[in-house]
């Protein structure tokens, strides 16, 4: 039961924030630092009451070590969003995210000396390739105004260009922590609830360099037309219900993520994950209309296929009927 409500959570949390995101988005393209400063303080907030007990309860893992991850952590999170800034469309943004798994496989080689099967090699490929037509294809997509000289052609591709450089920087800096969380764990125990607190909670003090920016938006937010609340029947600016909407189901994503990881094992929250990430894409595509082509639908179906590959479903799926048929033939 805890396993249906936890996938539950999952694709309604984060299928409804990946909404919410882009009604943000659409109309302040550049108001990624906000957001993630919204989501940080909320989850730091749970946190700190619900997990430390209003500070009470001493941390399991060294918070030395937290600085460390909470440094990658809260890098991965600003740059991820400020991407957002360089006309990166929001289909784009997803596919690109879901190619963890080559940063987590490459660094898992250079740092930790992994080695794996064959079929996880051909999966990475296959993720690779799917990456990188939906990236050319988008290439061809970069929106420059009507009337642009060749120019201003120019400068919006490496606008662009500069855009998906920071998303790779991302990737592999988040492969990079997801090492480090690997040690941790292995070192001290799993605390996953209080790894989130931390994660969230340490760099707060971080979003003072991005203060100008984030009172800026909140200014252009208040700025925005208002909407009446149901219920409630208060009228609030639309663009703070977007973002309220946003932190909230975003916590519930994230809630959804920690009891699965507690109920099932990592093959299933990897399908999961993987599954809400392309109703997420649909959704994306679908319903706020965003270009995407035939090619973009190919590049996809690889990466999602690779991913499927990597997860090892396949064979999961294979032994679970294999033993249900020899478990058959014993009665």
């Amino acid at each position: 039961m805890n396993t249906l409500f936890a996938i539950a959570l999952v694709f309604v949390g984060c299928c409804s924030n990946v909404v919410f995101l882009e009604l943000l988005v659409r109309d302040f393209p550049g108001c990624g630092n906000i957001v993630t400063f919204a989501q940080f303080a909320f989850i730091a907030l749970e946190g700190f009451i619900f997990e430390t007990n209003f500070g009470r309860k001493k941390p399991h893992i060294p918070l030395s070590n937290y600085v460390i991850m909470v440094t990658m952590f809260f890098t991965v999170s600003v740059i991820n969003n400020y991407a957002l800034n360089f006309n990166i469309a929001m289909p784009l943004h997803m596919i690109f995210r879901s190619g963890s798994l080559i940063a987590n496989m490459i660094l898992g080689i250079i740092i930790l000396k992994k080695r794996y099967s064959a079929s996880k090699y051909l999966s990475i490929v296959l993720v690779s390739v799917g990456i990188f037509i939906c990236t050319i294809m988008s290439a061809k997509q970069v929106n420059v105004e009507k009337g642009a000289t060749e120019e201003d052609v120019f400068y919006a591709f490496m606008h662009w260009l500069l855009g998906i450089a920071i998303l790779t920087f991302a990737l592999l800096m988040s492969a990079r922590m997801g090492i480090f969380q690997e040690t941790l764990y292995k070192k001290y125990g799993k605390h996953s609830k209080e790894a989130l607190f931390y994660n969230h909670f340490l760099p707060l003090p971080g979003f003072l360099l991005l203060s100008t920016d984030i009172y800026k938006h909140a200014v252009l937010f208040s700025q925005s037309s208002p909407v009446e609340v149901p219920v409630i029947g208060l009228s609030v600016p639309v663009m703070w219900l977007y973002l309220l909407m946003n932190v909230v189901t975003q916590y519930v994503c994230i809630r959804g993520v920690f009891i699965l990881t507690t109920e099932c094992a990592s093959l299933t929250v990897t399908l999961v994950v993987t599954l809400r990430k392309f109703l997420s894409l649909i959704i994306s595509i679908l319903y706020f209309h965003n270009p995407f082509t035939a090619w973009h639908w190919v590049g996809t179906a690889v990466v999602f296929l690779g991913t499927l590959l990597y997860t090892e479903v396949w064979s999961s799926i294979r032994a679970a009927v294999k033993g249900e048929k020899a478990e058959k033939k014993a009665e």
